[in-house]
């Protein structure tokens, strides 16, 4: 028994599929199966029924999962004990970044990092904040960047950077015409994500939006992108955040209206487990965001309201 083939036995369980684990791991599918089904042999059960898809484990499988998956946490702290002494700066850092951050944000400090720090293996992967929770604690991802909401007391917190959000209107609504938008203005057709995201609870919150059923009826789910497409086209209001700005062209920067005062920001911060040994890393990390983004978005000002 190897942890190399304890690794391939969570990358089967997470991902619920053989070829998908194999890429997780870079190895090939033939690669992976073989080492999981000589550990099978070794142990005398089988540890995925492979008759079902998505694959599931067995009940003995759901067994060994559980303790592999406490030995794996075990070694992965002992090389992190190692690395943070030596200050290392390579090795596999996974961060989970919510969806409506991770398009506006990743792009401007990711590409750089990775062309400063070869050896570091940076990976990124989208999450709703429950499931960051859930992967941080399991011990799946190494941070999670997400928006200040409550219930992450049991986080590391680290602070990154303050983020306004903006309306944005389609010509034919009849907000097109306000300067700035208040609370009270926003009535129909409002294009919201679904539950589950923190920026659609921030929002409904602060603006005291007791639906927006129409158009929720009209579009169920959807995106932030998905639901400027449909402003665009002419048809309702959605919600952006500031660093989306920056990557609009002149024709959509007129559709972008202000809050009145006070305006709604959300505190975007990087959560780690509160054992995290890795905090060099960790520092680097928060310290090549924030200089990523714009230097007023790194406080706030008496114009805004914390969600």
């Amino acid at each position: 028994m190897t942890l190399q083939q304890l690794e391939y036995v969570m990358a089967v369980y997470r991902c619920k599929h053989f070829a998908k684990a194999a890429d997780y791991c870079n190895v090939t599918q033939p690669t992976l199966s073989s080492m999981i089904q000589k550990l099978e042999d070794e142990l005398g059960v089988k540890i995925f029924d492979r008759s079902k898809q998505p694959i599931k484990p067995t009940t003995e499988g759901m067994l060994i999962i559980e303790r592999a998956w406490s030995i794996l946490v075990r070694a992965k702290q002992l090389k992190e004990v190692v690395e943070e002494e030596r200050h290392s700066l390579s090795g596999t850092f996974h961060i989970a970044v919510l969806p409506t951050i991770a398009p506006y944000l990743i792009p401007r400090f990711l590409p750089q990092f990775m062309n400063e720090y070869p050896a570091l293996d940076i990976r990124i992967t989208e999450m709703k904040t429950e499931d960051i929770h859930r992967a941080l604690k399991h011990g799946d991802i190494d941070a999670g960047i997400v928006a200040q909401v409550e219930g992450q007391e049991d986080f590391d917190s680290q602070q990154l950077y303050f983020e306004k959000f903006f309306v944005y209107v389609s010509k034919g609504d009849a907000l097109f015409n306000n300067k700035a938008i208040r609370t009270s203005d926003l009535t129909e057709y409002l294009w919201l994500l679904d539950e589950g995201h923190c920026f659609r609870e921030q929002l409904v919150k602060f603006c005291h939006l007791k639906s927006a059923a129409k158009s929720k009826k009209a579009y169920n789910l959807g995106s932030i992108e998905t639901f400027m497409r449909i402003v665009e086209s002419g048809k309702g209001v959605t919600f952006i955040p500031e660093l989306a700005l920056e990557q609009l062209t002149e024709v959509q920067e007129e559709l972008v209206r202000p809050f009145a005062h006070p305006i709604p920001t959300r505190d975007i911060i990087l959560l780690t487990q509160k054992n995290f040994l890795r905090t060099s890393l960790r520092q680097l990390v928060i310290d090549k965001i924030r200089a990523s983004v714009p230097a007023g978005m790194l406080r706030m000002n008496k114009t805004q309201q914390a969600l």
